[in-house]
């Protein structure tokens, strides 16, 4: 007996990945597997916009180029995928204009689907905040790991648009976990990618948003904004994973962990954002110099150079940079970045390890709760899978059949009586 549709082409596309996984293990497990430093700035005047930039609106497409996707570093593997490079219109944390750059990835092979071919709006997990992290870079070297599920979407077909958010390859610092600049930026990247001629793709076509981490956080803050900021997108759902929903509540966790890097990506970006904070008053030397030194770093830098950083070896006054969290200005400004403070405008799954090691489980499942008191349509899984990288693995089949039967007008199944029962 063979499965329905949909899970055939769900098994597929979990095949897909699995395949691109074992390559990849495959070949950079190899002596011979590294990528050429000097191809990372290859493409950087792509990422210099005009100044000034073109008049338009928020997802105007500014220029695009063909690209690359390999799924290693030798770049022997090459999904059969149509391969584009952005630049495009978003607006920042206050909703000034600004350029973003992003990957469109359109399968090949014809869409045999009914109606025009779906839209994935992937959001990258953590890259770093590094120019040479940007996501658009690392798909042409081989380098993304996110690139083994990206497959398993083209391989259902769907075309994924992977946005670089802002600041990643662009002029500026990236606005990690910033709430309002992410989500423009995954919006935004949908609206350009169904401006691309040559991507076939309908403007009033199926879109999904989706993201893990960093990316969970960015895909759940859009579902926020959609009918505000995109009401022209066709939205049909959002996954979100272990999202760092309250950042207030994920610092604490970091602070001496083999992640700490990240909580320096979040406070860089904090500075970046906001006039009113100013990290220098707040570290010491020490801090100052590791502050630079982070401002150039990707997350395999961050884990390798900065694991189990103590901040309160970085502060003029030996607290923890968490401590400051809770005064003024941070205190604002971090509040500024909470999502679930708002109603999503479209069905949102949610899934998160209770065993998560780097963003909380408690604070992931309050966004949940924060959405179903003020209505929104929420499915909410928890598991029990070790670790954040672990509970990665474990969401994405589950992510991908509940984005595909959005796409296919399933009914959203809603948990939210379990949840605020």
């Amino acid at each position: 007996m063979r499965p329905p549709g949909r899970s055939r082409r769900l098994l597929a596309a979990l095949a897909a990945t699995a395949t691109a996984v074992t390559s990849l293990t495959m070949v950079t497990t190899s002596p011979t597997a590294s990528a050429d430093p000097a191809t990372v700035d290859a493409t950087g005047d792509f990422y210099t916009p005009p100044a000034p930039l073109p008049a338009g609106k928020p997802g105007d497409l500014i220029r695009y180029e063909e690209s690359r996707f390999y799924l290693d570093p030798v770049k022997l593997i090459e999904p059969d995928a149509d391969t584009y490079r952005l630049m495009y219109r978003s607006s920042d944390t206050h909703g000034e204009a600004n350029a973003v750059t992003g990957t469109l990835l359109v399968p090949e092979a014809e869409w045999h689907g009914d109606g025009a071919r779906p839209l994935v709006s992937y959001a990258p997990g953590t890259q770093g905040v590094g120019d040479d992290c940007a996501p658009s870079k690392k798909l042409a070297l081989g380098l993304e790991y996110e690139g083994p599920f990206i497959t398993g979407l083209l391989a259902l077909g769907y075309a994924v648009v992977v946005t670089d958010y802002e600041g990643l390859g662009t002029p500026g610092m990236h606005t990690y976990v910033n709430r309002a600049s992410e989500a423009h930026a995954v919006l935004d990247a949908a609206k350009a990618a169904q401006q691309l001629p040559e991507a076939g793709l309908s403007p009033d076509g199926p879109v999904v948003l989706a993201g893990y981490s960093q990316g969970g956080g960015a895909s759940a803050a859009a579902a926020e904004l959609v009918d505000e900021y995109a009401p022209e997108l066709d939205v049909k759902g959002a996954y979100a994973g272990a999202p760092p929903a309250n950042l207030a509540e994920v610092a604490p966790v970091l602070d001496g962990h083999y992640a700490a890097g990240f909580l320096g990506f979040s406070l860089l970006s904090l500075d970046a954002a906001y006039e009113e904070v100013d990290l220098d008053d707040v570290v010491n030397d020490k801090g100052k110099r590791l502050m630079t030194g982070l401002a150039e770093a990707c997350t395999e830098d961050a884990i390798l150079k900065y694991a189990f950083l103590r901040t309160s070896t970085l502060t003029k006054d030996g607290r923890p940079l968490e401590d400051y969290l809770g005064e003024e200005p941070y205190a604002s400004v971090v509040g500024q970045q909470r999502i679930g403070e708002r109603a999503p405008d479209v069905p949102v799954f949610v899934l998160h390890s209770k065993l998560d090691d780097i963003v909380p489980y408690d604070q992931g499942r309050q966004m949940a709760v924060d959405w179903c008191e003020r209505g929104g349509t929420v499915q909410f899984t928890t598991s029990y899978v070790p670790s954040h990288v672990g509970g990665m693995l474990r969401a994405y089949p589950q992510a991908v059949y509940w984005l595909s039967g959005m796409l296919e007008g399933d009914q959203p199944r809603n948990t939210c009586a379990n949840l605020i029962s």
